[in-house]
């Protein structure tokens, strides 16, 4: 319940297509790994940095295949020692809603930020791009499925997805300006 309650969604986080929040939606194939473990990871850092009402975090798949079913329970089983609870999540798939109410996509490969991009919009403005883009000291572009693959792969995974969002939350305070809660300067009283 401790978990939920620090990093399970909270109100106080933005909501996506909600005016002057910035809309980040990282994609997967299934939406039951990869991208449901990078939205929490994402969220608890952005929190962490006080972005948290300026950034709006979710997820999709390209697949609907799983639509509202859990994570994968390695996934959640492998992001829980590290403080990550993905339970409350329920996977989804990419819809046309979503290249209106997000600003980002992020995709977890090449072959699902093709089908985001097939998927664009005429003159979209969303901006598309690999999640690992954002850690160029991993060395790598995709960020692999550890869907049939063994428990260590999970672990690969969050490693990967972790390095990158800390690469993401500084790219996001560039380009959108926001200023974390804490460092936001203070009225006089």
């Amino acid at each position: 319940m401790v978990l939920r309650r620090l990093f399970g969604r909270r109100a106080a986080d933005a909501t996506p297509g909600t005016p002057g929040v910035t809309g980040v939606l990282l994609v997967c194939m299934g939406n039951i790994c990869r991208s449901p473990t990078a939205e929490v990871v994402l969220r608890t850092k952005l929190r962490a940095a006080g972005l948290q009402r300026a950034v709006a975090v979710a997820s999709a798949g390209t697949s609907d295949l799983h639509r509202g079913e859990p994570p994968d329970a390695r996934a959640v089983r492998h992001a829980a020692p590290r403080g990550y609870d993905l339970s409350a999540l329920r996977a989804r798939g990419l819809d046309d809603a979503d290249f209106t109410r997000f600003q980002w996509m992020i995709a977890m490969d090449e072959s699902v930020l093709r089908v985001v991009r097939k998927r664009l919009p005429p003159d979209s403005p969303v901006r598309t791009s690999l999640l690992l883009e954002h850690a160029p000291q991993c060395g790598r572009t995709d960020v692999p499925d550890p869907y049939y693959g063994a428990p260590a792969g999970f672990e690969e995974v969050l490693d990967l997805i972790e390095a990158a969002c800390d690469g993401l939350v500084r790219e996001l305070v560039r380009q959108t300006g926001a200023l974390p809660t804490a460092a936001a300067p203070q009225r006089p009283t």
